[in-house]
This record gives C-alpha cells, structure tokens and sequence, in this order.
C-alpha cells in the first residue's frame, strides 16, 4: 500500500501550537497493531464476527443485538511481570488497565522513545473510557471476591494513573468520560495540555471491553444496537450500532520540538474543540446547531478554512437518529463550504463496530493512517443513502473505493468526528506534516564494516519474541537501511537483562542472525547472554592487549567516526593525569 497521490506542490501554512502525531498503537479486533488496522482498513474487511460463546453466555435468545461483535482475542492475557506487577495485584485489575499499560508502552516504541527517558517529566495521560465491566463481574462474585488491590484494579481514573505511576510521569494524568466522544476528548484536552506548556509530551487514547452481560443487555434494552449486526453508517438500512471493543493511543507533542528531534510524523493535529447540545427534544437527541458549531470552532484554529477539508471520519454510528443529524451538521459546516467535489466521508465503525468511548480514537487512528498513506479506505455497508440525508444539497459522498484523496494538488486535509449520547460533541482538524524538502536531513551516520543489530527482551522467550517480530517487520520493508536499523535498535528501544547481537556485514546476513536467535540457536555472528546487576566500584582496567585482532583499533579509529570521537574525548581526558 504504497503512496498513490502526490506530495502537493503548495504546502499548508503550519500555526505555531500545532500538535504532531508521532505515535500510534493500538489493539482492534482482528488487528492487534496500526499496521493490521490499517491492512483491515485498506483491504476492505469487517471484523465482526457472531459472538463468541463465553461472551454475554447468560445473555438469553432474546437480545438480537448481541448476536455480533467486533472483539479481541485473549483478553484475560497479561504479563503482569514487564511491568513489575505481582500475579494477585494483576488478577484484581480491570483488564482495560492492563491493555492501556500494554498500548503506552507500544505508542512510546512506535514514536522512537524509549519508556524509561521519561521518567520524571512532565507527560501527560488522557484516556477516554466509560465502561466498569470488571468492577460489575466482581461485585457479582460477592464480597469474598474483594481483596487489598480490588479498589485501584476497578476504579477508571486508575486506568490513567496507572499509566503514570508505571512509568514515572508527573504529567497530567486523568480518565475521561463523556460517553461515547471520550476518547476524542480526551485528545482535545491533551493537545491542549501541550499548547498551555502544562505537558512537553501526551499520551491521549480510549479503552472499551465489553466482558460484561449486564452492560451488553443494558445497551441492547435501550435500543441502540443493530439486529443485523451491522453498522450501517448513512445507509437506509440503518437500524443501530454493533459492538465493538479494543484500545488505542497516539503521541503528541509540539510540531517545533517533533521537528527538531528529527520524529517521523503521521499527521498534525491542527484544532480541536468540544461543547454540548443543551438541551434538546431529549437526553440522548442530538443537535445539528451544537454539532455544526463545534467543527467551525475546531476550524477556527486551524488557520484553514472549511472548504479546505476533504474528508470526514464520522462518529457515524448507523442509528435512525445520529446518522441524519451527523450528516446535516457535516454538510452545514463542511460540504456545503468546499468548492467542486463533495466532500467524502465515512466510518471506521463498519469495520470494527462501535467501540463506544474508545471510538474517538478508533476515527483518529483511521485518519492519521489515512494521511499516512496517502489513500482512502472504503467506508462498508453503503448501497442506498438514508431518505433523510440528502447527500447531494449536503456535497457529501460517502466513499466506498479505496482511492487516493480527492485532489493530488490539495494539502490533505481530514476531520473527525465524536458525540456522545449525553449531548458532548467533539471535533479534531488533522492534517498533512510538512512535507521532506521541508525538513532538515539528519544526519547519516558512516557505514561501519560490520553492522550490529540489539535485541533484549524480559526473559529467554520474550528475547526469542522481539527477535521474530523484528524479522517479520525487517522483511515486510526491503528498503531498510541495515545502519538505520541497527542505530534505531541501539537507541530508541528500552535495553533489558537477556540480549543478544547480531553482526554481520550485509542485510542478508542480519536476517540470517535474527531467524538464529528467534529460534533460539547461536551461530557465528550471534552473540546472546544476559547482563548481570552492576555491584561495587566502578574501575578502570588496562589490560595491554584488548584487540581480537592486529590493527583492530586503527580499523575502527579509521572507518567510524563516533569511536574516533571518543578516542580524542578519552585521550583529553587522560592527558593531566
């Protein structure tokens, strides 16, 4: 899925507060990582499938609309051990916990930062969720299920504060809920976190599991769920929502300071704006006037006008209700402001289901893999526009080809949108970053005659793990430079005790190596051990010898410049003494 569109020859005035995207992660049903989402997304496919049955097993044949769901796999795997959490303390926690433990963990990996370097720095955490599943399956077992690590492990705000306490940040950190726009929020109060200097750094993201049958037949009484399993986003067959769980989260910080660290950039979050319907024809009826205000808020701050977007990532959630308010507030503000060509829209709800408070972020991830990409997936279960929306007087058009964006001379530009059935909208303007001619090169470090490849991992197996999953991803992408790789491996990439490295002079040699180690054999090349706990004084050993080989020293002191530079650096040192 390489890029189909051009770079555009005219690029987008930056403001000076936008927020970069320089992370992702996340865990969907049938994609356990962005690059599986984005897969899901470009081939088309739905993730829901008929509900498997240890889920909602007490449900009853009465509740059609928990016959599908999109869902994860082995929700009740953890390894409690990464995190230097005990197995009883991990039993007692809500596993939307651990999964956002798992995910910030992964986002941090994907931004090229390691964990550990944050420990004590202002970042800040910001996670959508409304669902206290865990917390309900506990209160059911009765009060002999109760033990010391019952209250942190299924109270919410602890789903983001677990996340700081872990890694040591002293950065905001906070659970949101505002029903179903949660997780969008929670990225509008990060980025604004950033913007007041509060944060350098945010991890902003939603959580849902839906392990509970109480919650699932509750959603169902109240009618929002489809019989059909579907979501059929402005379709006429529109007839409710299908479930769906997972979590995500992406990285923020300053444009400015991503530029300077050299980050790779998925898109800029450029103005986001939340409020609230008010009141209405009722609790849960949403306002065109409410929703249409809060993306020409969002628009505001982007220095952009309206017309500029060109595609829309709908809440879009398929109800008789939300659909036709959604699209009359979309075209009042966006469709009918952009020139030519409709304005495209649709949701990633068709493919996974309606994450509920995590669903914000499902919409935001699309949408940053989608600028990423340069391409537009298809929207499913589109035959025959809702008879409410009038999609031409809206120049609107729900895509459902995988296709380049709109116009190859038009910045990308993309909005996305969140409510919540108690009234709060959300809406988030992203947009291309600048483009490569207009960022400093970084520097390439020299080509040494041999390349070393790290890999570390908590334990035998888990080393064997990293060494297999870097080799899958080291194929996948034939142009990776072996430098580049091994540089990456040795400073963006936390250092655990057992370790192994693999040396070799060509890229066929690497792969060679790492298939050794993720097999767990050894070899010439291959180097794995476990480093043991530094104790006592730290001294200086001359051994008068110390090379493998004659001339060692002068080959490496000839061919890499960074052991050159430390050469001079010891030899000053060493000089007054």
């Amino acid at each position: 899925m390489n890029d189909h569109a051009t770079v555009p020859a005219r690029p987008l005035p930056e403001p000076d507060d936008a927020i970069a995207v320089v992370g992702l992660s996340c865990r969907l049903p049938q994609a356990p990582d962005p690059a599986a989402f984005w897969r899901l997304l470009a081939e088309g496919r739905s993730a829901v499938t008929a509900t498997p049955p240890d889920r909602w097993p007490d449900a009853g044949a009465d509740n059609p609309g928990l016959r599908h769901g999109g869902f994860l796999d082995d929700v009740d795997r953890f390894d409690p051990a990464f995190f230097g959490i005990s197995p009883r303390e991990a039993a007692g926690m809500d596993p939307q916990q651990r999964l956002m433990l798992e995910l910030a963990w992964e986002a941090l990996e994907d931004a090229m930062i390691v964990p550990a370097s944050l420990a004590g720095g202002p970042v800040g955490v910001f996670v959508g969720a409304i669902g206290d599943d865990y917390a309900a399956l506990l209160q059911r077992s009765g009060p002999d299920a109760v033990d010391q690590h019952s209250l942190t492990g299924t109270r919410r705000g602890i789903i983001a504060n677990r996340i700081s306490y872990t890694l040591g940040l002293r950065g905001p950190s906070l659970t949101v809920d505002a029903a179903q726009a949660s997780a969008l929020v929670a990225v509008h109060l990060a980025a604004e976190s950033i913007r007041s200097g509060e944060s350098t750094l945010a991890l902003a993201g939603g959580v849902n599991l839906n392990v509970a049958t109480a919650s699932a037949v509750e959603t169902e009484r109240f009618g929002a769920l489809s019989p059909d399993g579907r979501c059929y986003t402005f379709d006429s067959r529109a007839n409710g929502y299908v479930r769906g769980e997972g979590g995500g989260f992406v990285v923020l910080k300053r444009l400015a300071t991503a530029l300077a660290d050299g980050d790779e950039i998925y898109c800029l979050v450029r103005g986001t704006a939340v409020n609230n319907d008010g009141a209405t024809a009722g609790l849960t009826v949403p306002s065109v006037d409410a929703q249409r205000e809060v993306m020409l808020r969002a628009h505001e701050r982007t220095g952009l006008t309206p017309g500029a977007v060109q595609y829309v990532e709908l809440h879009g959630s398929g109800t008789r209700v939300g659909d036709p308010v959604e699209a009359a507030s979309v075209g009042a503000a966006l469709g009918t402001a952009r020139a030519g060509s409709p304005l495209l829209v649709g949701s990633a709800k068709t493919n996974v289901g309606h994450l509920e408070g995590a669903a914000g972020i499902v919409g935001l991830l699309k949408a940053a893999l989608s600028v990423k990409h340069r391409l537009l997936p298809a929207s499913l279960n589109f035959a025959e526009p809702n008879p409410d929306i009038d999609t031409a007087a809206l120049n609107l058009e729900v895509n459902t080809t995988l296709r380049p964006w709109p116009r190859a001379d038009e910045p990308l530009v993309a909005g996305v949108n969140s409510f919540g059935m108690g009234g709060t909208n959300c809406h988030v303007v992203v947009s291309e970053p600048p483009t490569a001619t207009d960022r400093a090169a970084p520097a390439v470090p020299a080509a040494p005659p041999v390349v070393p490849w790290v890999v570390s991992g908590r334990g035998g197996a888990a080393l064997r793990a990293q060494a297999a999953a870097l080799l899958a991803g080291v194929e996948e992408q034939p142009d990776l430079d072996p430098v580049d790789v091994g540089w990456s491996l040795l400073t963006t990439r936390s250092a655990f005790a057992d370790r192994a490295v693999v040396l070799a002079s060509d890229r066929e040699g690497l792969l060679r190596g790492l298939a050794k180690v993720a097999g767990g054999e050894g070899g010439p090349g291959v180097v794995t051990g476990r480093v043991a706990a530094a104790r006592g004084k730290t001294v200086f050993v001359f051994p008068g010898h110390g090379t493998q080989y004659p001339r060692m020293g002068l080959d490496l002191y000839t061919t890499n410049p960074t052991f050159a530079h430390h050469l001079h650096a010891c030899d000053t040192a060493l000089q007054p003494h």
